[in-house]
């Protein structure tokens, strides 16, 4: 089979591979896969920006496809279900996080295309516990939305408390920040979306999409219409989906006191300086919000099912596994929303 493989770590360091197809055995599920979506973090790590992965590696985590093996351990998954994964592929099942199911924090954690081979290829191993079992009336597609949804459920569900009389603003008009928003305005909240200029394309979807206010912030003023929209209270709560330190920063003031930023962006650095002044004088509670886990992925697949998703809209541009760089660079262009590596055409 072929995969698209970080060989070692540094800017790019990635190649079309040819491997082993792996073999099911014990709890393990072998997948042929139908497709997967480029998430934000596969960028990067081609741009040798993010220290997850153990290279050499193959990535991919936004994945759907068809079980075609099992191993002899594995009860509840068939050879021929429809299926996607969670990103989790082991974990030490012992630490505390484990036995809460929290397996997005266990320190011995390997998940899928960072430390074990992940859904850029023609076949991936996961284990049946990770499995979720596709509605039939949702698409492959669809399904490969599930994983970045979970993350979004992961923190508007568990990480913070979404209500529909909060007003929030959500940072950065990307994929995340575009499966924010239709959660959000699924249970009924105000929603103000900032992007920049190189953004107007995705703040337009934004507001099709059913977001109640738009703004380019380098256009505009977020302090005036902040203050517009909540009559000089601030807003309830601060979703970051952009990863800019820089977006944080002029937003901090203008969050209510006692409000919430969550934070779902990756950062390019490890290191940021952060208003700390206003955290503190507005008594605002910073959480972060990493990845997502076992509960979030129902709720995931039951929004995309229902429709509350707009899955044609969010997915723009679809390459065969072969034009892999191709799919890349036209994520780096900034003009796609999700793109997706189709790896089998599954029926």
């Amino acid at each position: 089979m072929m995969g698209v493989c970080k060989t070692q770590k540094g800017y790019d360091q990635m190649e079309l591979i040819t491997l082993d197809i792996p073999k099911a055995t014990k709890d393990k599920v072998l997948i042929e896969v139908a497709c997967t979506g480029i998430c934000g973090s596969d960028i990067h790590t081609f741009k040798g920006e993010y220290s997850n992965p153990t290279t050499p590696v193959i990535l991919g985590h936004e994945f759907s496809g068809k079980v075609v093996e099992v191993g002899d351990e594995v009860t509840n998954v068939k050879v021929g279900d429809r299926v996607t994964s969670e990103t989790t592929f082991s974990v030490c099942g012992n630490c505390e996080y484990c036995k809460d199911k929290n397996y997005n924090l266990c320190p011995n954690r390997k998940g899928l295309g960072t430390q074990q081979n992940g859904s850029m290829a023609n076949f991936v191993l996961a284990r049946e516990e990770s499995i979720h079992i596709l509605p039939e009336t949702l698409s492959y597609e669809g399904a490969a939305m599930s994983e970045p949804l979970a993350c979004c459920v992961h923190a508007m569900y568990q990480k913070s408390r979404l209500e529909l009389k909060d007003t929030i603003l959500i940072i950065g008009p990307g994929p995340i920040g575009l499966y924010l928003l239709q959660i959000a305005k699924e249970i009924g909240s105000t929603v103000i979306m900032s992007g920049i200029t190189q953004d107007s394309h995705r703040l337009k979807l934004a507001k099709d999409l059913g977001a109640d206010y738009i703004i380019d912030t380098q256009q505009n003023s977020l302090e005036e219409l902040i203050n517009f929209v909540t009559k000089g209270s601030g807003v309830d709560k601060v979703y970051d989906a952009s990863g800019s330190i820089h977006a944080i920063n002029d937003c901090i003031p203008y969050i209510k006191k006692k409000g919430e930023l969550i934070q779902v962006g990756l950062f390019k650095d490890k290191f940021n300086s952060i208003d700390l002044e206003s955290i503190i004088q507005r008594e605002i509670t910073y959480v972060g919000s990493r990845s997502q886990n076992p509960e979030d992925w129902p709720i995931a697949i039951h929004l995309l099912d229902k429709g509350a998703i707009a899955i044609d809209r969010i997915i723009t541009k679809k390459f065969d596994l072969r034009d892999w760089r191709k799919a890349f660079n036209s994520v780096m262009s900034g003009e796609e929303i999700k793109v997706m590596i189709q790896s089998n055409n599954l029926e």
